[in-house]
């Protein structure tokens, strides 16, 4: 397999750490200098994506980690527990598109980190760009960190409230990990491998969070370096049968911010709004960028809890007694995505989870000309 990935990207760690996990060989290097190409196979150019022998592109790294679980069963990393795996896609989910914000903020908000990052993505992913590096640097700091901070949320109202997320994530993985090396068991399942998106390559790696992390909390550094080698040290995969009330903190954080905003926005896009605002915790956040593809995040956690038997369901219920989380298994918010109907990802085209960036539309000329890379989170 071919990875089309960036050694500092959010999604490209959480995508090594599922291959190296399962033992699947593979190459990685960047797309942006056969964007042309990856665009027209893939739908989209960003990070990761696989390219098999085959010539067909996988893409969006949740089915495509669902898809390689049926190819390679050995060494699951979902549960067997219906319940149980059910909550660990939920962690998952929080971890791919609530600590995103979290993980965006900490890269490029701090200047030490937003130059070291700039420094790196410029000479990994540009070298093709035909302009001086200072330049390049430039046109990343500038891009990433008015698209996706700035224009998603973090202001000096709302910056506080950003961090304590990092925090208390921390928290609450430290109470599950007090009794067992991995969240759900002995091995690492799809809420590790989700929440190593974070932590591996941000929260672990970025200058102000990573200091955080090794001298605060050294628990979750070590849980870090564990799951990021499992493959070496965990024989099988053993979960548990049943969700552990240490579970409590994770899952209420869960339910009082990541579904708070998919509820939101699945009411903006629904209203066919590009823009909206939440109150998550009693903190205000304005002017949002509506996303279809959490529509469709909110979709497939629909469908999953669908699945479950009568009894799994109410077990669901128990845990999540939030009323956020009737979010999951009522109808009451539309949530329509129109993204990818027939269930064919992922192998299907992409979009990515912001169709509309207008800091990044200012560069769209220099894209055109082959000098920006798309995306690199």
């Amino acid at each position: 397999m071919k990875v089309w990935g960036v050694s500092v990207s959010y999604f490209t760690g959480k995508l090594e750490t599922y291959l190296r996990y399962k033992h699947i060989p593979y190459e990685m290097e960047p797309p942006y200098a056969d964007a042309v190409r990856v665009r027209r196979m893939a739908g989209a150019v960003q990070v990761p994506l696989i390219e098999r022998g085959d010539g067909r592109f996988m893409s969006d790294t949740t089915p495509i980690i669902q898809a390689l679980e049926t190819e390679f069963p050995a060494r699951p990393v979902m549960p067997q527990n219906p319940v149980v795996r059910f909550i660990a896609l939920l962690i998952e989910d929080y971890a791919d598109e609530w600590l995103w914000r979290v993980a965006m903020h900490y890269r490029w908000s701090y200047e030490h980190d937003r130059e070291l990052l700039s420094r790196i993505l410029a000479d990994e992913v540009t070298t093709h760009i035909r302009l001086p590096r200072f330049v390049r640097r430039f046109i990343l700091r500038k891009r990433q960190r008015g698209g996706y901070v700035i224009g998603d949320g973090v202001t000096d109202s709302t910056w506080d409230h950003v961090e304590q997320g990092y925090f208390t994530a921390m928290r609450a993985m430290q109470d599950m990990l007090r009794t067992r090396p991995f969240l759900l068991g002995d091995a690492p399942s799809i809420a590790d491998i989700g929440l190593m998106g974070p932590f591996l390559r941000h929260f672990g790696q970025d200058p102000t969070p990573d200091a955080i992390m090794r001298n605060d909390w050294p628990d979750i550094a070590e849980w870090v370096a564990r799951t990021w080698n499992a493959g070496a040290t965990v024989a099988d995969s053993v979960f548990l049968d049943d969700v552990p009330v240490d579970a409590a903190a994770l899952l209420t954080e869960i339910c009082e911010t990541h579904l708070v905003q998919l509820e939101a926005n699945a009411r903006a896009v629904a209203a066919g709004n590009t823009r909206f605002a939440m109150t998550v915790q009693g903190c205000p956040y304005e002017d949002l960028p509506a996303s279809r593809y959490r529509v469709y995040c909110l979709e497939r956690l629909r469908e999953h809890f669908a699945a479950l038997d009568p009894a799994s369901q109410a077990a669901v219920k128990a845990l999540l007694p939030s009323p956020q989380a009737a979010l999951i298994w009522t109808d009451d918010v539309p949530a329509a995505s129109n993204y990818d109907p027939d269930r064919q990802a992922p192998y299907n085209q992409a979009i990515k989870v912001f169709e509309a960036n207008p800091v990044a539309e200012k560069f769209e000329w220099l894209r055109r000309l082959g000098r920006a890379p798309e995306t690199a989170n």
